[in-house]
């Protein structure tokens, strides 16, 4: 292992020490909100796996609620924690709704939520399919394919990964929580993804810290320009509906929502933004070990014409991606012929149309930046370590 990747390891490894400390003041109080949160409830439940072994239909006499289309008496077996190999038969119904509907057939898996109530009846309802299973078998072909065709570099990209589901999980959202201001914490969090992700992947020389610099830059502008123009059109951050049940979740809490959203869009520009920096500086960086006697500014115009092949496809993956988030929105306006101005004005489409260009403008943006900063740090460094 080379001397700049044990540098890049051990940059992690002091990272994540001081973010899970940083977190542990966050994480006392969501213990606390919860167990405040418990002491009112009445049932204590679980939720484990289990496996249908019968479906017996009912007739529609047995049907009391006009909500409901379809009654059964499902048999299931525990397949996880105290209650394992144990079989129950439970009441399911059904609404007629494929969206919220949980059509079960024998050999099925699914999630069922198990309450032992105060009189010591146990009651067992049926929550959700299982799928973990097939989530983790595509997660372990992605860790094998990382690892075939990038050998080490693979390696260092899954640690970068775990790097940021750690930063997120365990530093953002407990902050975010806690009341923290969503933009600061989303910025600081960001910074250090963004620095320990370029320096564990490419080592400590000039295209990383002009990669970093460049990814910076236009995640800050982005931010900035969320910021301002949402708050001149009056966005409220409330326009989905996980951010209306915000509100009522059993922490309480007091969310700046319009905050969040800022957050959220600088977080969703990060990942978009990074590729970009990387992909210019790493090729201005093949440039000169091509062409060691290549003018600075020849450099520069090189990476810029890098950059402008990468920002028209990378500018179309973030409109794209948000345009797909809202696919059935869009449908339904589409239906109802609704007016254009009519659908640009409401708050959910002015969130994601601006989501989407501050996004752009940002990875547009760390182009040049990155492209500069190369050319700088060539001039005044020529540091190409190996």
């Amino acid at each position: 292992m080379r001397k700049r990747d044990i540098y890049a390891l051990l940059c992690f490894i002091i990272i994540i020490g001081i973010g899970m400390n940083t977190v542990s003041a966050e994480e006392i109080y969501v213990e606390e909100s919860v167990i405040e949160y418990e002491d009112i409830q009445t049932k204590d439940f679980v939720i484990e796996k289990a496996k249908v072994l019968k479906v017996e239909k009912l007739d529609e006499s047995s049907i009391e609620h006009e909500f409901f289309t379809e009654n059964m008496i499902v048999t299931l077996e525990i397949l996880s924690g105290d209650y394992k190999g144990m079989e129950f038969e439970t009441f399911h119904s059904l609404t007629g709704s494929f969206g919220y509907d949980i059509i079960v057939e024998p050999g099925d898996r699914v999630l069922v939520t198990v309450e032992d109530n105060a009189d010591g009846e146990i009651e067992v309802h049926i929550s959700e399919y299982l799928r973990d299973s097939y989530i983790y078998v595509v997660m372990i072909i992605f860790i094998i394919l990382l690892i075939l065709l990038g050998g080490f570099q693979g390696i260092k990209t899954i640690i970068t990964l775990i790097l940021t589901i750690l930063l997120v999980l365990k530093v953002l959202l407990p902050g975010l929580l806690a009341g923290y201001n969503p933009i600061v914490l989303t910025l600081v969090v960001s910074f250090i993804i963004t620095l320990v992700t370029i320096l564990i992947v490419a080592g400590f020389n000039t295209k990383s810290y002009a990669a970093i610099i460049g990814v910076l830059g236009g995640v800050l502008v982005s931010g900035l320009i969320a910021y301002v123009i949402g708050s001149k059109v009056r966005l409220t951050g409330m326009s989905s509906e996980e951010a209306m049940m915000l509100m009522y979740i059993p922490q309480g809490g007091n969310f700046d929502f319009r905050g969040l959203l800022f957050a959220g869009i600088i977080m969703g520009a990060l990942g978009a933004v990074m590729d970009v920096g990387m992909s210019i500086a790493s090729a201005m960086e093949e440039i000169k070990i091509a062409d060691p006697d290549i003018s600075i500014k020849a450099l520069i115009m090189a990476g810029m014409n890098v950059g402008k092949d990468i920002m028209g496809t990378m500018a179309n993956t973030l409109i794209l991606a948000y345009t797909g988030s809202a696919m059935p929105l869009l449908l339904l306006f589409t239906a109802y012929k609704d007016p254009l101005v009519k659908i640009i004005n409401l708050d959910i489409i002015a969130t994601e149309i601006i989501r989407a260009f501050a996004g752009s403008i940002g990875l547009i943006l760390s182009i040049p930046l990155t492209a500069i900063t190369v050319g700088i740090l060539e001039k005044h460094f020529h540091n190409r370590e190996e």
